[in-house]
């Protein structure tokens, strides 16, 4: 009666064992990079927008029906990418002027660009708003501000962006941002500017919220 040698089986087995650790071990890893990853592409530090200033060229609204208002602008606005290793491509950004609620310029594009990591970005669109309707208590509180020389406005961006990490694009996300301008006029007239143009320093912050999306 001979002896069966166990010790060939128990070796066998006990490798099995350090290949299943060693397994579970690398995919422990390879999920946490995963989800780091994951983490740092889909939960990036918002870009920081400011309003520098606002180049006035014309704010005049009719006093008889029908109420109409005119306005020529320059904005200067900046943007700071804040992250360290994540960069952000701008697409397909708009910005306006909204007075009381009401879109008071049309949708001025702004060039499409490419942000690296906490660079600096400058627009100075033109944006302006021909002869825009606007209803009997709108141009009333209106000719209020201009009569007191001062009234509040909101510089409102518009997109799409993009985050990028090393050669990877992630998807589109929507941007928002909004930038409260309290325009002090200095000697109210009823009509503003009293010169060619009036450039206000602002260095507004911009309220910005990103999310997934078209």
């Amino acid at each position: 009666m001979s002896v069966k040698d166990c010790g060939n089986h128990h070796d066998g087995r006990k490798k099995l064992i350090r290949r299943l650790i060693m397994a579970i071990a690398g995919l422990i890893i390879l999920l946490s990079l995963v989800v780091f990853l994951v983490w740092a592409i889909l939960h990036p530090e918002k870009p920081g927008f400011i309003l520098q200033d606002v180049t006035i060229y014309n704010f005049t609204t009719t006093t008889v029906p029908p109420y109409i208002l005119t306005t020529v602008t320059q904005l200067t606005i900046s943007s700071k990418n804040p992250n360290d290793r994540i960069g952000i491509y701008y697409q397909k950004l708009d910005v306006c002027v909204t007075y009381r609620a009401q879109q008071i310029t049309v949708a001025t594009l702004l060039p499409p660009s490419y942000q690296g990591h906490h660079d600096v970005a400058v627009w100075s669109p033109l944006v302006y708003g021909n002869a825009v309707p606007i209803s009997p208590f709108l141009q009333q509180v209106l000719s209020q501000d201009l009569n007191v020389g001062s009234m509040l406005v909101n510089v409102k961006i518009g997109g799409r962006v993009k985050w990028k990490v090393g050669t990877w694009v992630s998807g589109r996300y929507r941007l928002d941002v909004n930038c409260p301008a309290y325009l002090r006029f200095g000697n109210p007239t009823g009509v503003y500017p009293v010169g060619p143009a009036v450039k206000l320093q602002l260095l507004q912050r911009c309220h910005v919220e990103t999310a997934l999306g078209s």
